[in-house]
């Protein structure tokens, strides 16, 4: 593996992780909605700059409405409900309770594509489910989170795998940064009816606030599309994917550095078990291929790729 890759793996990596602590802080000076327009709006005007002198294809009707799906579920609902949620829970508990989106995406492929639930897909959807209701008991035992905001966070996992169902379809014929520029812009026309709101917010915030929200479009979301699909060309998509799953504990340690906030023992607990039951969903049986199972927090953050069964990069 060259410098090269380690530094791009480097920086997606701590681009998503950062963003569910930049979240946190911004998010108590904006709305759920307002954060999420203004993270989008920066984030559509760089991903154009990536379309410039590049071939358009034209998608076809089918095409068409996944790609609205697709945008406004992982765009538009997606960073919503994660704004949402980080208002009641602390950042590492949402990192954990959002990464067990990639098991989810392989249960949905398995029943709506047609792609089958292998036994370990089926067992480690049962173990990362018990994880997450650790997580749940554990809002009892602390101010930090409650079953609002758990509730909030499975929601981003859904939408989030919502999306990437129907982004898998499409990138097999569009090129992926044409799809999630279109993602993006989608998202950003759903979340207009927040911009009175995030003109009056931005106005009152403090400007670490601001900076915040140009961050987020900027490096999570811009930058961080782009440095995925740089390493994901050049290394095998497992052993890329593997990588996302420092993402939580990285989110814990900068949670705990920026408002020292640590999610409680038994949320990490639940964390770690969601952690083993993502690891066990990707286990062969046999000789059997197994659906790929997609990781990347997502916090994670829209836009991830997605990989087909045969490796091809789907989305920067």
């Amino acid at each position: 593996m060259s410098t090269a890759v380690l530094v791009a793996i480097l920086i997606t990596v701590l681009a998503w992780a950062s963003a569910f602590v930049v979240i946190r802080g911004v998010g108590q000076h904006l709305g759920g909605g307002e954060l999420a327009l203004g993270r989008l709006l920066v984030g559509t005007v760089l991903l154009s700059l990536l379309l410039i002198r590049r071939p358009w294809v034209r998608p076809n009707r089918r095409e068409w409405l996944l790609i609205v799906v697709y945008g406004v579920a992982w765009f538009g609902a997606y960073n919503v409900t994660l704004n949402i949620a980080e208002h009641t829970l602390d950042a590492g508990t949402t990192a954990m309770i959002v990464n067990i989106g990639p098991i989810l995406i392989a249960l949905g492929a398995g029943v709506f594509l047609g792609e089958g639930i292998p036994k370990w897909l089926a067992i480690g959807a049962g173990v990362a489910f018990g994880g997450v209701v650790l997580i749940g008991l554990s809002s009892g035992f602390t101010g930090l989170g409650n079953t609002v905001g758990i509730l909030w966070a499975l929601a981003s996992a859904v939408t989030y795998t919502i999306g990437v169902l129907c982004q898998k379809h499409v990138m097999r014929r569009i090129p992926s940064t044409q799809v999630t520029w279109l993602g993006c812009a989608i998202g950003t026309v759903v979340c207009l009816p927040f911009a009175g709101g995030l003109i009056a917010q931005v106005q009152a915030a403090p400007a670490p606030a601001v900076l915040g929200v140009i961050y987020l479009g900027a490096v999570p979301t811009a930058l961080a599309f782009t440095t995925w699909g740089y390493a994901l060309s050049r290394i095998p998509a497992g052993q890329l994917g593997v990588t996302t799953y420092v993402v939580p504990a990285i989110v814990i340690v900068l949670g705990f550095v920026a408002f020292g906030e640590i999610p409680v023992p038994l949320a990490i607990i639940g964390g770690i078990i969601c952690l083993i039951g993502v690891a066990l969903s990707r286990r062969r049986t046999g000789t059997r291929r197994e659906p790929a199972v997609v990781t990347g927090p997502v916090a994670a953050e829209p836009g991830a790729p997605v990989v087909s069964d045969d490796h091809q990069n789907l989305s920067q």
